[in-house]
């Protein structure tokens, strides 16, 4: 049953170790839906954060649907969140149409496609096949497999944590946990290795066992971590096999248990093996990397230690032989810590997901992640119980202990002589209260505290509610995209042009001179409103609407950020409109356009507007 719950609540963890996303695609080069004059030389993909590529990242095709061959696609020099691909000479007009997948650096795969048109757009539009998205079943495998894999590092680490630190009187229960974990995780890291190419490239299961997919997996970033980790769990049992081997010699002691070289050794084991969660998702790539790292680390020790020492406290509760109350209070102490590291680093994880503090109202990330916090504020309550009953269980028991000690010392006293009495009682009392207590609690459980124990077990069979409920909305967190990638997408997407239009500036401005019929509105279109070759086009219309004819229009373009300009766009007049094809625009950036128009000999007025820039 215990089994069950725990297989249960990691199904839902999601990757409770780390708050990761996908990446979001932020610019293209050509952009969506635009129109160019002439062919481009390569496309360039932007992304919010650092991505992977695959073997088939790109693929372009041409207006009647056949693949265009491309060069081999690759990062951007010194960018590992930008990645293109160079295309042929030419490529002739009409509409062509981009599909991409890459890998974000989260380990998920995404794609998308896009349109382009050389000339102009094709008539009509092109039904192209542009590659798998995802496979429903290497996708749902590969996410089981993936929550077992957390599930077994919680039992795994969480458990040998709850043994050395709560030194609970009985392990025979416990070892089973552990070899549960260490076979779970070996098998499950075994099993993501292999799926983790089909999971990239959106193909079945079969494909799995493809020796140029594994070799490719084996060479990338999550694949190499998969293997340090298969690496580390063969140093693991080794380490377990000789602790169990002594203990097996010397007996239940705990002073075997505890030798430095062992412990040091299997903490740096237990970093190792998160390590390899870290090493290949969201926290290796964006900003603050080191301490995004350490973040990580720190969140999945914390949380291994509390939720796989929750199920070795569950376990050990319902065991035959009563649990020693001092190991229910020092596991209060640990679950403690590691709930306040969880929470810093929750916390900190958070801030680098969301970037901003209105993004916890105006982005689902941040509107799912407040539901997190109130879930975890109900969890701490229930904690809280368990730290009272826990409390109070060690209450009654301590009490039952000096009474004993008492009556054992007065009998001694009264049948031995006074030295020999006292020497009795002074080598009782080694040891301090936590030993009496044990050994009380431990051989004949007092019956007042019995009441306390079910109430500790029904508040930690709360906290298990709750958790699930914790995870199940970090699951949901875990696949929304972050606040930070979300408002860079759409900053993104504000800039773009509408799918199949040009892109193009179009500022209407009023005027007056001052004169009878001296007012109107000048018309400014600038296209393509980027940092390069623009051409404007100027269109005066009159008091009733209407075009009219000036004898003068001046336009010019400044960048006061930049000490750029005045630049004289040179516009000519071209019979009812005024434009040129040749203004350069160097840089980006919000732009002041000054418009002079000339009524008469002597009557004109000059007007300014500002326009925006792209790259």
């Amino acid at each position: 049953m215990l089994l069950g719950t725990m297989l249960v609540l990691f199904v839902l963890v999601g990757g409770a170790g780390t708050a990761s996303a996908h990446a979001a695609l932020r610019d293209s080069d050509p952009r969506d839906g635009s129109v160019l004059e002439s062919a481009p030389r390569q496309v360039t993909l932007t992304f919010t954060e650092a991505v992977g590529l695959l073997d088939d990242s790109f693929r372009v095709f041409d207006p009647d649907s056949r693949r265009v061959s491309t060069g081999e696609a690759e990062h951007v020099k010194g960018s590992s969140d930008a990645v293109r691909v160079s295309l042929p000479e030419g490529l002739g007009e009409g509409t062509f149409t981009v599909a991409w997948r890459v890998v974000s650096a989260d380990s998920h795969p995404i794609s998308g496609a896009f349109t382009f048109s050389i000339g102009e757009p094709s008539a009509t539009s092109a039904t192209i096949d542009t590659g798998p998205v995802e496979n429903a079943a290497t996708s749902a495998l590969y996410d089981i497999v993936r929550y077992l894999a957390y599930a077994a590092l919680a039992l795994l680490v969480g458990t040998v944590v709850f043994v050395l630190f709560c030194r609970p009187a009985g392990t025979d229960p416990l070892r089973k946990l552990v070899l549960t974990g260490w076979w779970t995780l070996l098998v499950s890291s075994v099993a993501l290795l292999l799926l983790r190419g089909p999971y990239e490239a959106g193909t079945a299961p079969a494909t799995a066992f493809d020796l140029s997919t594994l070799e490719r997996t084996a060479s990338s970033r999550p694949g190499l971590a998969l293997l340090a980790r298969i690496v580390l769990l063969a140093a693991t049992a080794v380490l377990l096999t000789v602790v169990v081997r002594r203990r097996q010699r010397d007996g239940e002691r705990d002073g075997d248990s505890g030798k430095p070289v062992l412990l040091a050794a299997g903490g740096v084991l237990a970093v190792g093996l998160t390590l390899t969660w870290a090493a290949a998702e969201h926290a290796s790539a964006g900003i603050q990397v080191p301490v995004a790292m350490t973040s990580s680390v720190l969140h999945l020790l914390a949380m291994a230690a509390w939720l796989g020492g929750l199920a070795a406290l569950l376990t050990s509760l319902q065991a035959a032989e009563p649990l020693p109350t001092s190991t229910v209070a020092r596991f209060s102490k640990l679950a403690f810590v590691s709930v306040t590291v969880l929470t810093v680093t929750g916390v900190y994880q958070s801030w680098r997901g969301l970037g901003s503090w209105d993004a916890f109202t105006d982005t689902s990330y941040g509107r799912i992640l407040i539901a997190k916090l109130c879930a975890v504020v109900f969890l701490l309550v229930a904690a809280g119980f368990s730290r009272r009953w826990t409390g109070q269980l060690l209450v009654p028991v301590a009490t039952e202990a000096a009474e004993v000690a008492e009556v054992a010392e007065a009998k001694v006293v009264e049948r031995v002589p006074e030295t020999v009495g006292a020497r009795v009682t002074s080598s009782g009392g080694d040891g301090g209260g936590n030993d009496a207590t044990d050994g009380v609690s431990a051989e004949s459980p007092s019956a007042p505290s019995d009441p306390y124990r079910r109430r500790l077990r029904r508040s930690v069979l709360a906290e298990v509610a709750v958790g699930i409920a914790v995870l199940v909305i970090t699951t949901i967190l875990t696949a929304t995209l972050p606040g930070r990638a979300a408002a860079e997408a759409a900053e993104a997407a504000q800039d773009a042009p509408a799918p199949g239009v040009i892109n193009a500036s179009t500022t209407t401005i009023p005027f007056d001179v001052g004169t009878p019929g001296g007012h109107g509105k000048v018309q400014v279109t600038l296209e393509p409103a980027r940092v390069g070759e623009n051409s404007v086009q100027a269109v005066v219309f009159g008091p009733d609407d209407g075009f009219a004819i000036v004898p003068e229009l001046r336009i010019s373009f400044s960048l006061p950020s930049k000490d750029i300009g005045p630049l004289n766009a040179e516009v000519t007049d071209l019979g009812g409109y005024w434009g040129t094809n040749t203004l350069q625009l160097p840089i980006a950036g919000t732009w002041t356009m000054k418009v002079t128009i000339r009524t008469s000999d002597v009557d004109q007025v000059s007007v300014s507007r500002k326009v925006k820039i792209s790259p």
